[in-house]
């Protein structure tokens, strides 16, 4: 196993964890029927959160994960249920860049000849990329087919638009 397949089921672990706790401490303080279940689950989600925090590292490390981005997953342990959207997020940011990439094929098509090797060059690093994330993705059994959340269609969907402004607008808006 992978470590990044590893962070992926401790994630999905801790957020089970979480509902398991919650829902010992809902019988221990509302109904108070029984406190098991914040003892069994509690030890159980202890457990889990900290194993989250180590394998959060180790996955950072292995990936090459900036500073921001690892604070974000050590921080998505804190609120209940917040490290599966995490994992989320980031199977967005591989279809940012796939759809920034055609924006600027769009762009390219109407680019004068003084700006063609620029935007090649930007759209060759957006596709290693693309590579990147596709072998991340791989590893951690990630859908980057999935559909796509709200606000990374509205995003995507901008960048259309923007792609089919006229070119001085488009690229000074894109740059």
């Amino acid at each position: 196993m992978t470590p990044a397949l590893l962070f992926r089921r401790v994630a999905i672990a801790e957020a089970i964890t979480w509902a398991l706790l919650l829902t010992g401490m809902f019988l221990k303080y509302v109904t108070e029927t029984t406190e098991l279940g914040v003892r069994v689950f509690g030890m159980l989600h202890g457990v889990v959160f900290v194993a989250y925090g180590v394998v959060t590292l180790v996955v950072a490390v292995d990936q090459r994960w900036r500073a921001g981005r690892t604070l974000a997953a050590l921080a998505c342990a804190v609120p209940p249920f917040a490290t599966v959207p995490f994992d989320r997020w980031l199977e967005q940011d591989h279809r940012f860049v796939e759809t920034l990439v055609r924006a600027w094929g769009l762009l390219l098509a109407q680019a004068p000849a003084e700006d063609l090797a620029l935007l090649s060059g930007g759209i060759s690093a957006f596709c290693e990329e693309l590579v990147w994330f596709e072998g991340i993705a791989a590893d951690r059994g990630l859908d980057l087919g999935g559909p796509a959340l709200g606000e990374a269609q509205a995003y995507c969907d901008a960048l259309y638009r923007l792609a089919a402004a006229p070119y001085p607008e488009a690229i000074t808006a894109m740059w």
